[in-house]
């Protein structure tokens, strides 16, 4: 007989995971640097508003496809549409979390070396923050143990299961990671110069807006809510019938928006009050977040707090990532969990091997002027996981009776019919033209340059 299903404790547990898995680094690192280097504000508008209207629509969708059938990706969409191609789309997922984790751990590793290093007092004062933030990414023996120790960690944790180590630790990490957040930014905002970086954050300017701003705000949507690549579908596996879809989406939305505004509060007032390029790249929170905790009273302690804290939601989120390969593997062997953890983590780090040296010994092996680092993030963000959310928005309502839709979406709701139709049409005819008309914007970039 096997073993029954592993079930999350409670919806706020679940709810936690979920919005972590976005708030590790979706929202925390990503937001910010894509934002700098995508028209600031206007960027956010058009960010906010995809996570609003399809974000949450999508997410409900991965949602029914997890819950209704219980089972990892592969094996729901092969219960849903049996005899058809439909679950390529969940290996599609797969392979879309192998190459994200790929890159994310090694980003992981960065912050467990400045973690290391605030225990020395990396924030106290007098350190040029942009140029050891250089040496360090550049140093392929401190990145490698760092980017290893970062996947031990993920590995060893997603062996045991899902409700003793992602929902414990999601239970009280994020709370306390929100409440630093509250701090930095207080003090970000009182910096001499930040208003210069409110006004570039939240104030539109529509005249810098592209295709590229669009694609890129689309990716970052669905990259901070964990869309396209059936993270979402395997956590509402475990979730238990009888809780809200609806209530559970509407939450992770909400609290991803809130730390992707804190998040450009918190960095983008530093940006301007220490004459950091807005469009620096991913290293924006390597360099500012230290600046801005060097002027804090007791900044070095709480420096530590917070990179301790950006540790364990970095792993909250590679915890996701693992998840969805370990348990699709393992779904007929749970005693083979372990195993397949180990397997499957051991060959992510080696892919991730030449993202880790992108910029040190591979700085100059660029695909099509970006390094390996960025060329896999661009695929996966800007190409994989909108595919992914526009195969979801058209398996559903091919594959499913619309009157099976609205029972497992309005399962556990109170709400009316009305928001189920206003879903379904979401789903069935603006997320799709949506997803496709930025992906003819983004090939019309690809080939003008525009």
């Amino acid at each position: 007989m096997s073993q029954p299903r592993e079930q999350w404790g409670t919806r706020l547990g679940f709810v936690l995971a979920a919005a972590g898995s976005a708030i590790g680094l979706g929202a925390v690192w990503r937001l910010p640097y894509v934002a700098g280097t995508s028209g600031g504000g206007a960027f956010f508008l058009i960010f906010i508003a995809f996570t609003l209207i399809l974000g949450t629509a999508l997410l409900i969708a991965e949602f029914v496809v997890g819950r209704r059938t219980q089972k990892p990706p592969v094996p729901a969409y092969k219960t849903i549409a049996p005899n058809t191609p439909w679950f390529f789309n969940g290996i599609m997922g797969m392979i879309c979390a192998i190459l994200i984790l790929s890159f994310y751990s090694v980003v992981g590793g960065w912050i467990i070396i400045y973690f290391v290093r605030s225990l020395g007092g990396l924030a106290s004062g007098g350190t040029d923050y942009e140029a050891l933030f250089g040496s360090i990414i550049s140093n392929p023996w401190e990145v490698g143990i760092a980017h290893l120790a970062f996947m031990l960690i993920t590995i060893l944790v997603v062996q045991g299961g899902v409700r003793k180590g992602i929902e414990r630790t999601t239970n009280w990490m994020m709370p306390a990671l929100f409440i630093l957040f509250i701090v930095i930014v207080i003090r970000s905002l009182t910096l001499e110069g930040a208003g210069e970086g409110i006004a570039f954050f939240l104030q539109p300017d529509f005249s810098a807006v592209t295709g590229t701003t669009i694609l890129f705000a689309l990716g970052q949507a669905f990259f901070s809510l964990s869309l396209g690549n059936s993270v979402m579908a395997t956590y509402s596996s475990y979730l238990p019938k009888e809780k809200s879809l609806i209530n559970s989406a509407f939450s992770i939305v909400v609290l991803t928006i809130i730390i992707s505004l804190l998040s450009g509060l918190a960095i983008f007032p530093g940006v301007f009050a220490f004459d950091i390029p807005p469009d620096a790249g991913p290293n924006l929170i390597f360099i500012v977040l230290p600046a801005v905790f060097e002027q804090l009273a007791l900044g070095s302690l709480f420096f530590t707090l917070f990179m301790l804290l950006l540790v364990f939601a970095t792993l909250t989120s590679a915890f996701s990532l693992l998840e969805i390969i370990v348990s699709s593997v393992s779904y007929k062997r749970p005693d083979s969990r372990g195993r397949t953890a180990w397997i499957v983590g051991i060959l992510i780090f080696i892919l991730g091997i030449p993202s880790n040296l992108s910029y040190g010994l591979l700085s100059d092996w660029l695909i099509f002027g970006n390094t390996f680092f960025d060329s896999i993030d661009i695929l996966t963000s800007n190409f994989l996981l909108p595919l992914g959310a526009l195969i979801v928005s058209l398996f559903l309502p091919l594959k499913m009776k619309k009157a099976d839709l609205r029972d497992e979406v309005m399962r556990g709701s109170a709400m009316g019919n009305g928001l189920f139709l206003v879903w379904f049409t979401v789903i069935r005819y603006i997320a799709p033209v949506a997803i496709i008309i930025v992906f003819i914007n983004s090939l019309i970039g690809l080939f003008t340059g525009a």
